[in-house]
C-alpha cells in the first residue's frame, strides 16, 4: 500500500482529527506525527518549471538601457556588497 501524507493544523491542544483515509475497517495502520515549528511556513522549493513561469527569466530582455545583462547583474552585486550599512 502507498503511504498517505496529510498536513493538518492543530485546533485543540493534543487532538487531531483525520478523515478520508483510503483504509478499510480492520486494516492496521501506523501514524507518525512529526510536529513542525510554530510560526514558520514550510519553504517550497523553486523548481525549473516554477522559475520559468515566474517571469524572472528574460526580465531585462526589452530594457534598452542595459547592454550586457550579465555585466549589469555583476555590477548590481558589486554595488550591494559595497554598501556601508551591510555587514556580512
Amino acid at each position: 500500500m502507498e503511504a498517505v501524507q496529510i498536513q493538518k493544523t492543530i485546533s485543540k491542544d493534543g487532538e487531531i482529527l483525520i478523515t478520508g483515509l483510503p483504509c478499510k475497517k480492520g486494516q492496521s495502520v501506523e501514524i507518525i506525527v512529526p510536529p513542525q515549528p510554530v510560526g514558520k511556513a514550510p519553504r517550497t522549493r523553486l523548481t525549473v518549471g516554477r522559475l520559468r513561469q515566474s517571469g524572472l527569466i528574460g526580465l531585462w530582455q526589452d530594457r534598452h538601457d542595459i547592454g550586457d545583462s550579465s555585466a549589469y547583474a555583476h555590477q548590481l552585486r558589486q554595488q550591494s556588497q559595497q554598501r556601508g550599512d551591510i555587514h556580512l
